[in-house]
């Protein structure tokens, strides 16, 4: 059995297409099911669905053989244990700094300055601000994040952007684009080496769905 880990939402959807040309079907809708493990119409493949930020542990511990995962989902796991021989240039959007409108943001990051900052990406804003000489008190959390500086918790956030209308509903503006983000195919190293008559053509086959997409 080959297992594959996703992600309900856009990575799903947007993986549907790789896997149709592979000669995969999921057999049943994930919005729809309630089932955590969907069949496919290949009798030894399957999909588990499980969080976004879950799926590179799940295929680092063998929970699944390969799965689709974000840039900045792996940035803040830490790609232990990963085989990632795929951008499959799927989900795209970005990560960026933002503040309430009229908020001196340019005052507030000069040399040596302190900001406290709200995110879920801690390893990516610690690192982007370290880079800019600049203090920054992290403040964890994993939604909502437009209500940190609209409650005074945080100064600024640090969240994916894909169209902004969030940001501006909440009378937020973006200020810096840290960097852009797609989906990465990952694979248990173990099953690489025991399953190598599944995954290598797998992998083959999203490499050339990729190319002709791009």
């Amino acid at each position: 059995m080959m297992t594959l880990a996703l992600s309900k939402g856009r990575i799903f959807d947007e993986t549907l297409p790789l896997l149709a040309a592979a000669g995969i079907q999921v057999l049943e809708d994930p919005e729809k099911s309630r089932k955590l493990i969907l069949p496919t119409n290949l009798p030894d493949v399957r999909v588990v669905l499980v969080r976004a930020s879950d799926v590179p542990t799940y295929v680092q511990f063998g929970g699944a053989d390969i799965g689709v995962a974000g840039k900045d989902v792996l940035i803040e796991h830490g790609g232990q244990g990963l085989y990632q021989p795929l951008d499959l240039q799927i989900a795209k959007c970005h990560v960026s700094v933002a503040v309430p409108a009229g908020f001196d943001y340019a005052h507030a990051v000069r040399q040596g300055a302190r900001l406290r900052v709200a995110t879920k990406y801690t390893t990516i804003a610690r690192e982007f601000f370290a880079r800019k000489g600049v203090h920054v008190d992290l403040v964890k959390l994993y939604g909502s994040m437009e209500l940190a500086p609209l409650t005074g918790m945080a100064d600024a956030i640090v969240d994916l952007v894909s169209t902004g209308n969030t940001l501006r509903a909440n009378n937020l503006v973006e200020v810096e684009r840290i960097m852009e983000i797609s989906s990465q195919l990952v694979v248990n190293q173990a099953a690489l080496r025991l399953k190598q008559a599944q995954l290598r053509p797998l992998i083959e086959v999203f490499t050339r769905a990729t190319r002709l997409a791009a």
